[in-house]
């Protein structure tokens, strides 16, 4: 996984008002969540805040980060938890981060590279991609940056599910039952069906 570094403070005030300051200045509200549990049994969340300028390249991308979040001095190697987009800006208004424990598995959503030409689309179908991203459990220096799916015998009107791939070292975390991505039968593949039926 690519790795990329961002400095943040702790926050000294929490609040939507405080919040509301704090992104004019061009920062945004964080969280990081760690194994620490609270009397509740809940993830103990530090709070702190992070220039966009430098949460941009990691949000704003297809990749899947590992984001090493430098706070007042101390190191925290995490991931992407969660994001907060406003409904009709969609500037990001909040992130929060989950702590890596590298003796520990992960779970990301990994996105999928369609590779190959798909004998669907050869016959005139059209490829159409269900889910961007599938979901990963494995150490996260085993989780790779894409997860590449052959679609060259997909054939017009078939589809790949979840529950039909495998990758070395990594278990699948999204439902067996969900459609990847299949290829769909298009106007011109029913007539050259049509007129090879006819003969």
């Amino acid at each position: 996984m690519k790795e990329i570094s961002v400095s943040g403070q702790k926050r000294t005030e929490t609040g939507k008002k405080a919040s509301k300051m704090l992104r004019k200045e061009g920062l945004v509200p964080c969280n990081i969540y760690g194994e620490k549990r609270d009397e509740k049994g809940l993830p103990e969340a530090l709070s702190f805040v992070a220039p966009m300028t430098e949460l941009r390249k990691a949000v704003y991308s297809p990749h899947v980060y590992v984001v090493n979040l430098n706070i007042d001095g101390q190191e925290h190697k995490s991931i992407i938890k969660e994001l907060q987009f406003h409904p009709t800006s969609d500037a990001l208004i909040h992130a929060d981060f989950y702590e890596i424990n590298e003796a520990k598995d992960i779970t990301v959503g990994i996105p999928v590279n369609l590779i190959g030409h798909a004998q669907g689309v050869r016959d005139g179908g059209k490829l159409q991609l269900q889910i961007r991203k599938i979901n990963v459990t494995a150490p996260y220096k085993n989780i790779p940056e894409k997860l590449d799916i052959d679609v060259t015998n997909l054939e017009l009107g078939k589809s790949i599910k979840v529950g039909s791939l495998e990758f070395e070292g990594l278990k699948i975390a999204t439902p067996k039952e969900v459609i990847v991505c299949s290829v769909k039968a298009t106007r011109a593949s029913r007539s050259a069906a049509a007129a090879e039926d006819a003969q």
